[in-house]
């Protein structure tokens, strides 16, 4: 254990925590930290979070007969313990950030840390910043949906963003590693769960938001909220940077105390791109005045490569260094994957699970198919999420694409029927004809394949990087590029 992780005192602890009351030893020392109650060894701090599935209250008591010395609650449990420190807080998922980064010692403090938020593209410019750092000769490490990575030991990713105790860890790791700076996905839930408490930023970035999480959220108002809680509370030192062609992109830095500054595709901005010519493998843009050929495709990526371009620049990088990066950058994992078959049809593999992301992707695919070829998009939609978008998917693939197949993509624990039912609800009476539902997600890939010829191509959209497919709370092992790569006999 290093000294950042020695044995602390509670007093130490609760430095920057907003405490009601303490009843108790505040001088007790905490040999762990814990929201889990099952976790809990003699001595331990335990955390009472008010989850979306569980109120951490209900557990205290049994914190308490696992050996806890300390209970971080924001309301006392009837029965008192006398050889336990209660201490009351206003915020308990707050409190415990706070705690977990003075338990690790305030890991983020020794590094660059740089925030990702937006629907789409988040993954994309986070692991691109990380990639670029490293071309630069930097130590960074990651935290992102498809994977964690310090310096260039790789994690396994569960979340977007992971758990407040989970973030500190892996930064007190990265900064033990001798990480430079850390780049991360900083995803809607975990801005509203303060998974983020704690965390020192030395720079945020807005990409984008449209229609997603309102299962979560409720309405898009809550959504943006969200989004914008993440810049207002940056510190004076940080940078903010956002989409300044996106209709919500400036709301994001009304109140943050950050230097401000805004990117654009379309308009004049700090930071400026313009696309020069559009390649199916790759696009050359002009960065600030400046061509650079990158590999990336469509018009969304320009956008996540401008961001990039931007952050570097900001975090102090020279220009033209940057740019020299960016043009030996390749494309993130399942994020507009491309594998061509023998006989020249093209598959796209995109991780498009949105419908804002969907027409991204299929208009910028439109764009590059040739005039008497075809798209064939095959498109689900996740179970026990945001049933709203289900419909928009539908109709985005239906006006880009000349076939459309509806499929499952992770039903969870819902009926894969029900789910492209209401995707159906969105095919409108002029697009029937074009459109069939194949609820296995390998037949329903294998048969888009059948359906086309050389220069033809196909949209595999929804999944990406992912290897498995949850069905009833199962996962099963599924790759969409394992399969397309199998029936493309490659």
């Amino acid at each position: 254990m290093s000294d950042s992780r020695k044995m602390k005192s509670l007093k130490e602890l609760l430095t920057g925590v907003n405490t009601k009351k303490v009843y108790g030893n505040i001088e007790v020392n905490v040999e762990r930290v814990h929201f889990d109650s099952r976790k809990i060894e003699k001595g331990d701090l335990f955390v009472a979070q008010r989850g979306v599935h569980a109120d951490g209250h209900a557990f205290i008591e049994k914190a308490v007969s696992m050996g806890a010395g300390v209970i971080v609650c924001e309301e006392l449990p009837v029965h008192l313990d006398e050889n336990v420190t209660y201490v009351v807080v206003a915020d308990s998922s707050f409190a415990l950030g706070m705690i977990a980064s003075n338990y690790y010692g305030n890991p983020s403090r020794l590094l660059k840390l740089v925030g990702v938020t937006g629907t789409n593209g988040k993954t994309t410019t986070a692991t691109l910043l990380y990639e670029l750092a490293r071309l630069a000769g930097h130590k960074a490490g990651l935290l992102s949906t498809v994977c964690n990575y310090i310096g260039e030991e790789k994690l396994p990713a569960t979340h977007t963003t992971p758990d407040a105790l989970a973030i500190h860890a892996y930064i007190r790791r990265m900064a033990d590693a001798g990480c430079e700076y850390c780049f991360m996905e900083v995803s809607s839930h975990a801005i509203h769960q303060q998974r983020i408490a704690g965390l020192d930023f030395d720079g945020a970035v807005f990409s984008n938001i449209t229609h997603d999480h309102l299962d979560y959220h409720k309405t898009f108002r809550a959504y943006i909220e969200a989004k914008k809680a993440f810049f207002d509370g940056l510190p004076v030192c940080a940078f903010a940077l956002t989409n300044a062609d996106d209709k919500n992109g400036l709301v994001m830095l009304q109140n943050t105390k950050a230097h401000k500054f805004t990117y654009s595709c379309r308009t004049m901005a700090d930071f400026n791109c313009k696309i020069v010519e559009k390649q199916l493998d790759g696009t050359l843009l002009q960065l600030d005045g400046t061509e650079v050929w990158t590999k990336f495709t469509g018009d969304f990526n320009a956008y996540n490569i401008l961001a990039v371009y931007a952050s570097a620049c900001l975090l102090g990088f020279d220009r033209d260094d940057v740019l020299g990066y960016i043009s030996r950058l390749i494309p993130v994992s399942g994020r507009f994957e491309t594998i061509i078959s023998p006989s020249g049809i093209m598959a796209v593999v995109d991780y498009a699970h949105t419908p804002d992301a969907v027409e991204n992707v299929l208009s910028t695919i439109r764009g590059l198919v040739r005039k008497n070829n075809i798209v064939i998009t095959v498109v689900g939609a996740g179970g026990d999420r945001d049933k709203t978008k289900r419909p928009e998917m539908a109709e985005a693939a239906c006006r880009y694409s000349d076939r459309v197949i509806l499929t499952s993509d992770n039903p969870r624990s819902e009926e894969p029927e029900a789910i492209i039912r209401d995707m159906w609800a969105g095919v409108q009476a002029e697009y029937q004809n074009k459109v069939c539902s194949i609820t296995d997600r390998r037949e329903a890939i294998q048969k888009a394949i059948t359906m086309a010829s050389s220069g033809d191509i196909i949209l595999v959209a929804g999944k990406g990087h992912e290897d498995y497919q949850e069905i009833k709370g199962v996962k099963h092992h599924f790759d969409d590029k394992e399969v397309v790569r199998e029936f493309f006999g490659l």
